[in-house]
This record gives C-alpha cells, structure tokens and sequence, in this order.
C-alpha cells in the first residue's frame, strides 16, 4: 500500500512538473510589441512538447533539459484583442491580448511617482482615463544580488481606467496618452522604477566592471550574508528608536490629541522648521495646535491639506484620527468625514516626527482646510509642546540601491519581452558624485541594449527640473554639472533629451507636473521612433561658440522657427569667465540664430555657462514653440 501511495505521490509531482508555467509578464491583457518578432515563453519538464495556437496556426517546441522552451512569434501589426493558447499536459488560455508599442519607465521616484499622487492635480484627466488601449504593468519593488532573476515574483498587466491609473507612473502615462492620441496604437508600459536609486543599481555584474568601485561593493552584497546583517542592524536600531521615543513622548502618554489645556504651550507661525525657533536642532516628537471657528457644517466630507511634513506626522481634528504618512515627501491631503467637526470652536492636532535634521512644515506649500465651497487658511500662528527629545536615528544603509541589485530583479526578468524604446527619469541620486554619471549612462544604456540585442533601441532621458533655492550670484552645482552630463549623453545615438529645467518646485524633490514631462518625452519619441523628422521636439541645445573681442557667439540646435524670451525682455542666467576662471553674470541679446553674450569687466572671455544652478528661476531662453534651452557649460577650444 505505501510504495502505491509513493508511486501515485512521484507521478502526481511529474504531472504538476510537465504543466506549462509562464513568467508574470506573459499573462491574460498583455500588449506585445508590434512589427517585430515576439517571444513566448516559459517553463515545464524536460521535452515536454509545448503548443501554442494563435490566430488559427499552431506553433510547436519541445522543452529544454532544464525545462525551459521558447516559441517564436512572426511578427504582427497593432490589433486587437486576441486570445493565445498553450497547450502541454495542461492548458492555459490567454486572453485580450494587444499588439502595439511596448516602453519601459525605469529610474527613480519621479518615475515612479504614481498617479495616486497626482489626483488633486489632475482630477479631471483621471476621470476620464478609460481606455483599454493603454495598460501597464507594474515591476514590484524587488533587488537581488546572487545572479540575474528570471522571472518577477508579482505583477500583471492593467487597463488605465479611474481606478486603475492611480498605479500608473504619471510620466508613463502622460507619454502614453500623447503618443495614442498622435498614432492610436495600443500603449504599453512597463513600471520598473524605485525611488532613491542610483544609475549603478540598474547596470549588470559584467557591466559594472567598468567602475571597480562600484564592483568591489557589489562582491561585498553577492553572497546575501552582508545584506542580511546590515537590515537586521537597520531594523533592530530603527525599532528601538522609535520605541524609546513612543515610551518617552509625553503627548501620548497624557493624551494630547484631545483638547487639553496649553497655556503653557510655546508659539510658532506655520509653515516653518522649529530648528529656526526655541527648540533649535531637536529630533524626536513635537505636537503642534490649532484652533479655528466654524458655522454649523452642512457638508459630508472635508479635506485637510497640510503641505508637506518633515518627517512623519499624525494628524487628529476634535481629538478623532483623520491620517498619517511616515515619510517627507508625499503632500499632506487628508479627507475625513466631516460629522467630526462642530459648531463653534474646533481644534486640529498634529504630532510630528522628525529623526534627523530638520524638522517642520515645509513652506511655500497650501496649509488649509477645505469644507465644501468654503476653505480656511490654517498659516500663521500654532501652538506647540516638545513631546519627546531623541538623538538623532541614525542613517540607514539602503541596501537596495547597492550596484546590480535592481538589475538583476527589476530589469533582467524582461530580456526576452520585446519593447519600443526606453523612458529614463533618473539622477538626483547620483548628484552627490555628478562627473562620472555620463560614464555611468553611457554604460547602461549599452548594457540595456545589448540585453534587449537592439543595438539601437530608444533612450529618452529627462534632465533633472530645477531645485533647491534659488542663489543670486554664479555658483558651482552638483546638480547643473549631473544636467550637463545627461546634456552629454545626447552624443549616443537614438537617444534623446527632455528639458525640464521650469517644471521643478523649489521646495519638493518631486515637483507634480507631470504632465509636461510626458509630452515633451512624447515630442522627443515622435521625432526619434515615430519618424516626425521636422518636428521640434527640443529646446534651444548649445552647439558650439566663437569669440568676437570681448563677446561670446554661440550657435544652438533646435531653435526652431526663433529664439523667445519667455519672461521679461532680458535674457537672464548667462555668466562667463575669463582667464580667472571666476564666473560673472553676463548681458545676453538674440542675434538671429544666434546668442551674443558679454561682460565689460570680461575682456577675454573663455567660458559660459547657462542656467548652471540648482534653480536657475530666471532662465528664459526658449524657443518659439515654448521648448526651454537646455543649461549648459562651454569653454573655448
């Protein structure tokens, strides 16, 4: 009886073994890159022999011995939808399947900021965001150090409809949206983007070699063992930081949340950082108070919107929770049902966070309470107490933006997934380092294309937005240099640039328009893949420059049909240097199509530069299809 139950046991594992598996990306509802030959593919036991049957024809394999088997679709013109069957010891039947163009959204948190976050912004566009002809598939937020994953361990492909979008990358779907609306071929996205990450996360093992930096790093993480200690180090130390600080905070333990008494209590005008106030450089848990008057409230809902918060914050009204966010950077919208306020007087309780540096409100942001019509300015005057004072936490490795490790599970597991060409939006991460990020680029975009066997697939890279506060004299900046290095990259072929230098926000990392950069990377995918060869798709990109006495002459492409000042009627943010190497702000005129720049006190000039600051806010060279000139540095040759 036992060697029956053993044999039914091995013959039950071998069926199970034989049946077709197929990688996440192959899935019901997924978009396959048109004109062009298709893989599918997947898994079953060794020679197996594996059919699939797609639009009236059979196509046949047999298994390798380590159980993987390919076929080989011809290729196949925008259509849809149509359904795909496998057929081996099971069968599998996939449906609503769409040929079209297929492009990868990779890089950082400005790529993978999602619609979610964009909602208040763009409410309207969300509504009416059906349209089956668009859909995405969403990488999970994985790295692996050991070897290149061949598969995902999550992820399908989705429709863009109003609940759906809220997942998709604004960028990516903004692209997407310009690009069906010009050719009204189905668009696929793929989201393999992580916030934080450095270019040398998403460059293979082999590839990295070139930077024996960055090599020597990732050998220190292959193993798994080094990973394990550094996160289990991070977590016990971030869990016994924030369990001090709970055990510690004298506002949870007297219950400050609700209405108590704060006479006693210090005053601050909000938006601000305490740092700048009585309580100095403290980290720990700060409570701040305000109060306001209401008329009876009539409405249902009410939205509390509180800017951005550094670090974490929760936030109650009448002593009732209404919303919290453990991190700086999303905005602050909480909506909560409005049964929670009063007639009369009515108090708004936010407990802080901050684990280092400085802790605050970020200004220059909305702070308000929206009821209905009506909206109340909640600036100005808080009330506050110190609930707990705390050493700083200290910082985290991150182990996930280490060489490779996003390569090998976020980007490897798509080789065989024909696409379109590539969205890049990626470099804040690197500004600390920014001279070798042309290096650094140049690799990866080999790197991705030689995995992809598309010597010359597509690569549209957005530069970095203005940031940071503004200075009002010429200085160095990491983050101009990282721009002139993505300016560089121009020089691979088939790639292509998106200037954003007037869609940043001063105060926030993540600036919300979106919506520009998509376009301006649909205008640069429409020149350079969709073949629109007399389409301006940039702004104004420097060329070269020869000196005329004490001026500078300097020629552009992509001026279009003429230069434009787009505020003011000076040029601003050009400064040169002579022999001194010391950088002065210069006078700028249009001369045609060209730009003369100069300084008086300049009588040998040798170098300019263009927009070089972290937030060049004066910039206003454009063209006249209101495309921004890119910032740049020149020198003399």
């Amino acid at each position: 009886m036992k060697s029956k139950i053993t044999l039914l046991a091995v013959l039950l594992s071998f069926a199970i073994n034989a049946q077709i598996k197929l990688p996440k990306l192959i899935s019901d509802g997924m978009i396959l890159q048109r004109d062009t030959k298709v893989n599918i593919w997947g898994w079953a036991s060794p020679n197996e022999n594996i059919e699939l049957d797609f639009k009236g024809k059979k196509y046949k394999t047999i298994t390798a011995g380590d159980g993987k088997w390919s076929i080989r679709l011809p290729s196949q013109k925008a259509g849809g939808p149509y359904e795909m069957t496998l057929k081996a010891s099971n069968t599998i039947v996939l449906k609503n399947i769409l040929f079209g163009d297929v492009w990868l959204c990779s890089g950082q948190s400005n790529m993978e900021l999602s619609m979610d976050r964009l909602k208040d912004k763009y409410k309207d566009v969300i509504a009416k965001s059906a349209n089956p002809q668009i859909r995405q598939f969403l990488v999970p937020d994985e790295y692996y150090f050991a070897k290149e994953r061949n598969d995902f361990s999550s992820g399908s492909w989705v429709e863009a409809n109003p609940l759906n979008v809220l997942q998709f990358t604004g960028v990516g779907y903004f692209f997407a949206s310009e690009i069906y609306e010009k050719y009204k071929i189905p668009i696929g996205l793929i989201n393999s983007a992580l916030g934080g990450s450095p270019a040398e996360s998403w460059i293979s093992e082999e590839s990295i070699k070139k930077f024996p930096e960055y090599y020597e790093e990732y050998l220190k993480f292959k193993d798994g063992k080094l990973e394990k200690q550094i996160e289990e180090n991070d977590r016990k130390v971030s869990s016994n930081w924030y369990k001090k600080l709970n055990e510690t905070d004298l506002g949870l333990k007297d219950k400050w949340r609700n209405s108590v008494e704060i006479s006693d209590w210090n005053e601050m005008n909000i938006p601000g950082y305490w740092a700048d106030g009585e309580l100095g450089k403290t980290n720990g848990s700060v409570w701040f108070k305000k109060d306001f008057i209401l008329e009876k409230v009539k409405e249902n809902q009410a939205k509390l919107i509180l800017g951005r918060i550094v670090d974490a914050d929760s936030v109650f009204v009448n002593g009732h929770f209404v919303g919290t966010t453990s991190y700086q950077y999303p905005p602050r919208i909480y909506s909560f049902n409005a049964n929670v306020l009063k007639e009369g007087k009515n108090e708004i309780t936010v407990r802080v966070i901050n684990n280092s540096g400085r802790g605050g409100f970020v200004t220059d942001k909305p702070y308000e309470l929206i009821i209905g019509d009506k909206t109340i300015d909640l600036k100005g005057a808080w009330k506050y107490k110190l609930g707990s004072k705390m050493e700083p936490l200290p910082g985290q490795t991150f182990v996930r933006w280490k060489p490779v490790g996003l390569y090998n599970a976020m980007i490897a597991p798509l080789k065989n997934y024909p696409i379109k060409g590539i969205l890049w939006y990626q470099g804040e991460a690197n500004t600390k380092k920014p001279l070798e990020y042309g290096a650094l680029m140049e690799t990866l975009i080999a790197n991705w294309r030689a995995q992809w066997k598309q010597e010359t697939l597509p690569f549209l890279l957005v530069q970095l937005p203005n940031f940071m506060e503004p200075k009002p004299e010429p200085a160095e900046s990491n983050w101009a240099a990282l721009r002139q290095q993505q300016l560089n990259t121009l020089k691979v072929a088939n790639t292509g640039l998106a200037i954003t230098i007037d869609l940043g926000e001063w105060n926030d990392i993540h600036p919300l328009n979106k919506y520009d950069v998509g376009k301006r990377l649909s205008l640069q995918a429409r020149k350079l893949v969709y073949g629109e060869k007399n389409l301006t798709a940039s702004g104004p990109l420097f060329q070269s420059m020869k000196q005329n006495g004490d001026k500078l002459i300097l020629s552009f492409s992509d001026v279009g049909t003429g230069f434009m000042i787009k505020k003011g009627n000076e040029l601003k943010e050009f400064a040169i240097a002579g022999t001194d190497g010391k950088f002065v702000w210069a006078k700028a005129i249009i001369e045609g199509d060209k730009i003369v720049v100069w300084n008086d006190a300049v009588l040998n000039p040798l170098k300019v530069r263009y927009a070089w600051a972290d937030n060049p806010v004066e910039a206003n060279l454009y063209n006249k299809e209101n495309l921004p000139a890119s910032p740049f540095e020149a020198e003399l040759k």
